[in-house]
């Protein structure tokens, strides 16, 4: 038993497999950058570094190929770790090297914890409007509201990934079960009397028995989104009510009535709600002198909370970010000629751990070559006394 145990420390406290695992770092990162022109950044950055294995499809099958982010990062850890606790004694001499793996330890921590907990959220905005929400740039839900009370909406709100199993939904607060019919993860709509040999209809209720469904193939550019679609049908306890084309590509919500009550349906991004109200104030756009660069985008935006303790003016720029309530508010983009701002929403608990990190390694850094050249000099007077 003793022997099994030595041989498991040997393993892990090696400086053999500190070399490994990086050389396998240095392979992820090239194979990483290579298909991040087929899949964009996103996409890489789930497949190969938030991962335990890099998977290829082979045949249907998920195979795995290649020892992924998190695998190659969390031996690295215990490698550190198990290095400091059997190998290497802490002494004042070494006292560098130890806040240098600290920091790598926390930076190896922070990615995890990045990966693990960061929610990204977009917020638009034109001028003078006021939302309470940001949407996600990646994630769509279908909103099945109860619009019947004037002074509040109750809202079921499904997650995409229900619909893309095809199982149908029964939900407690709805009076009608939810049947998947198709499902497209990518998919434009035309309506149909604007098109030559237009195909048939894929609903019978509302916008979609006058429109057209056009199945696009998956897109895994950064700058683009694939935009879902689904055909679904609802059953009430005397039968179908009808078929419903649901996309987010349409703006406006889909009502009918049932059961006394008023309902809309609507296919759109995720929503995440705040406990207080944004308004976009003023957007200002910048530009060089003479011409179309730009040169500054700014959005001066009022904050409003719930509880009426904020109240205030902000404006946030390139580089002036606003942190509020646990979340960062960059300055993203525009649109609409000026007229629409757009602000990226950011929640990341351990935002804090790379910067604590980086300062730990630079001051292990400085330790280190400082107690080598205090140890020159010493030396080099000895020498000369000598």
């Amino acid at each position: 038993m003793r022997d099994i145990w030595s041989s498991f420390v040997k393993f892990f406290v090696s400086l053999q497999l500190t070399v490994v695992l990086l050389s396998l770092s240095i392979i992820l990162i090239f194979a990483a950058t290579l298909d991040q022109v087929n899949l964009g950044i996103w996409a890489v950055q789930e497949k190969y570094f938030r991962s335990l294995f890099v998977l290829w499809n082979i045949k249907g099958f998920p195979v795995p190929v290649f020892p992924g982010g998190y695998f190659i990062g969390g031996l690295l850890f215990i490698n550190l770790v198990s290095a400091h606790a059997f190998r290497f004694k802490l002494t004042w001499k070494k006292s560098g090297i130890f806040l240098t793996h600290l920091g790598l330890m926390l930076l190896l921590l922070g990615e995890l914890f990045t990966g693990l907990w960061q929610k990204e959220y977009q917020l638009r905005l034109d001028q003078g409007q006021t939302r309470s929400y940001s949407e996600s740039y990646r994630d769509n839900e279908l909103a099945i509201t109860d619009a019947s009370d004037p002074k509040w909406d109750e809202v079921v709100a499904i997650p995409e990934k229900r619909l893309a199993s095809g199982e149908p939904i029964q939900v407690a607060k709805l009076p009608f079960r939810v049947a998947i019919r198709s499902y497209y993860t990518n998919a434009t709509v035309q309506m149909r009397d604007q098109l030559p040999n237009a195909p048939a209809a894929p609903a019978t209720r509302d916008i979609g028995a006058k429109l057209a469904l056009f199945p696009m193939a998956i897109t895994y550019k950064q700058d683009d989104r694939n935009l879902p679609a689904a055909v679904i049908e609802l059953f009430g306890p005397e039968g179908s009510l009808g078929t419903w084309l649901v996309s987010t590509m349409l703006m406006e919500p889909q009502i009918f009535d049932y059961a006394g009550k008023t309902w809309r349906l609507s296919f759109r991004f995720a929503r995440n709600y705040h406990p207080y109200a944004i308004t976009l104030l003023k957007f200002s756009h910048d530009r060089y002198l003479g011409t179309d660069i730009p040169k500054n985008f700014s959005s001066k935006i009022h904050v409003r909370s719930d509880d009426g303790k904020t109240d205030r003016d902000v404006l946030i720029s390139m580089n002036n970010p606003l942190r509020y309530d646990g979340m960062t508010f960059y300055q993203q983009s525009f649109a609409n000629n000026d007229n629409t701002s757009i602000l990226q929403v950011v929640r990341n608990p351990s935002w804090l751990l790379p910067y604590v990190a980086c300062i730990l390694m630079g001051l292990g850094l400085l330790v280190q070559f400082g107690i080598h050249l205090f140890g020159f000099f010493v030396k080099r007077r000895t020498a000369v006394s000598s």
